[in-house]
């Protein structure tokens, strides 16, 4: 019985693998110049293998210095928040929480918009988001260092006071804002794109989401006997309190890298695990395998759906959430008789 429960799990696994290779290369036909299959396969192989190029250096561009970046980051990004929210919603055992739950996003949000008051460039944004993001945990978990112990409640309500300051300071930002170009520009970051996405964010990220992803895996089987319970995973002999703190780092640190390329893009992060929770169950190392590859197809499937839409750049987070409310509205009537 094992062995069938294995097989079909690695099944799975490969149609969403397949899946992802499959959208990932479609996904270079959709925008403004349509390029042949071929000839993107064959640009991207050029820099690998040698090929005699018999396209245009325009063409060339758009694959990988626009279209290329575009696509790694919407399967990244997506897989990360996802991977973020199940790790989440698996220390914290509730179906309610997001990456966003220790105040990563209020912060990076005040972060991006203090620099664009102060006119700062695009890399000048992205780091201010990442340091005020880091900050913005590292204050969550400092005020529930207060209370002596780590204890999973209180770390969830330092995250609602330390989102509710970081909001508040958002604001002021906001009133202080040019009306005719600061203000505009803050209120679209915080929607979430990928439009401005470039190769060097894809090498900022990688390092992260690597590392991040490996912690994970290594600490997999512990995590599953801490979902059942401290006082259980203590008598197992685990370490709680460093398990805890590698599902805390690690997942803060793939959504903070996240939201500082690609602003505020909610729901995914709390949708998509259960989807896949629906397909192969609570174990932590499957769930956080298929909530990736779901993850990053699911966003890569909504910046396809903006790229293909000719003269209107859409914001990102507004598609997701127009989507994922939905989805996750069904998904509690469909697990109606509680979290488990």
């Amino acid at each position: 019985m094992y062995e069938t429960a294995k097989k079909h799990f690695w099944m799975k696994w490969m149609f969403l693998f397949i899946l992802t290779i499959t959208v990932f290369f479609l996904s270079f036909m959709i925008g403004r110049y349509p390029i042949a299959p071929k000839t993107v396969v064959d640009i991207i192989l050029s820099k690998i293998v040698p090929i005699k190029p018999y396209w245009d250096s325009t063409v060339e561009m758009v694959v990988l210095q626009v279209r290329l970046p575009r696509i790694l980051l919407a399967i990244m990004v997506g897989g990360a928040l996802s991977i973020s929210g199940a790790s989440y919603q698996t220390l914290f055992k509730n179906p309610m929480v997001s990456p966003d739950i220790l105040g990563v996003s209020a912060g990076a949000g005040f972060g991006a918009a203090l620099a664009m008051l102060r006119d700062g460039n695009w890399i000048e944004i992205q780091s201010s988001a990442l340091v005020f993001g880091l900050l913005a945990v590292a204050l969550t978990y400092l005020l529930g260092s207060v209370y002596g112990k780590q204890e999973l409640t209180v770390l969830v309500l330092s995250g609602v006071v330390v989102s509710s300051l970081f909001q508040a300071l958002l604001s002021v930002v906001k009133t202080l804002a040019d009306t005719d170009n600061q203000l505009p520009s803050i209120t679209f970051w915080l929607m979430g794109g990928l439009s401005k996405g470039s190769n060097r964010d894809v090498l900022i990220m990688l390092p992260a989401l690597i590392v991040s992803l490996v912690l994970l895996f290594i600490f997999r089987n512990k995590i599953d006997v801490l979902a059942a319970g401290e006082d259980e995973a203590t008598a197992m002999g685990v370490n709680v309190k460093l398990v805890k703190l590698v599902v805390v780092v690690c997942s803060t640190l793939i959504t903070v890298v996240s939201v500082s390329i690609c602003g505020i893009v909610g729901w995914v992060g709390m949708v998509i695990p259960h989807i896949a929770r629906l397909i192969t169950g609570a174990n932590f190392g499957k769930l956080s395998s298929l909530s990736f590859l779901i993850g990053g197809v699911f966003l890569l499937l909504i910046d396809n759906m903006i790229r293909g839409i000719e003269g209107v750049d859409l914001p990102l987070g507004v598609l997701t959430a127009l989507i994922g409310t939905p989805v996750f509205a069904f998904l509690l009537v469909r697990v109606k008789r509680g979290w488990k």
